[in-house]
């Protein structure tokens, strides 16, 4: 809600979260949009896989542990697996302390891009 960019542009679905979200409220907001972009039924989805929503982020204003950012990954990889759209994913964001946070965060994407495609 009052992260990065400071002037938003509107989206076609907007989710603001409120500094300090954690894991269970980030998690069903998530649940919400998928369940709005469903009704768009999108060809491809292009999913900024971004880690600065990590509680250690500096510049992040979420609290997701490692545990649920990877659980955010699973869901739009399984929501895009079910439903057979391609997905170009990338790493974006990530300034945690110590730097070894963002780069565990970056390899759980790719773990949990492998757990939905290539069981």
């Amino acid at each position: 809600e009052k992260n990065f960019p400071a002037r938003k542009v509107k989206a076609d679905i907007d989710v603001p979260l409120a500094d300090g979200t954690g894991d269970t409220s980030y998690l069903e907001a998530l649940n919400t949009a998928l369940a709005e972009i469903d009704r768009f039924r999108p060809n491809i989805i292009l999913y900024n896989a971004g880690v600065d929503p990590l509680a250690d982020d500096r510049l992040g204003r979420l609290s997701l542990s490692l545990e649920g950012l990877m659980e955010r990954d699973r869901r739009v990889f399984s929501f895009a697996c079910v439903r057979k759209i391609p997905v170009v994913s990338v790493s974006g964001g990530g300034y945690g302390e110590p730097v070894s946070l963002t780069v565990t965060a970056y390899t759980n994407t790719i773990k949990s891009m492998c757990e939905v495609f290539c069981p």
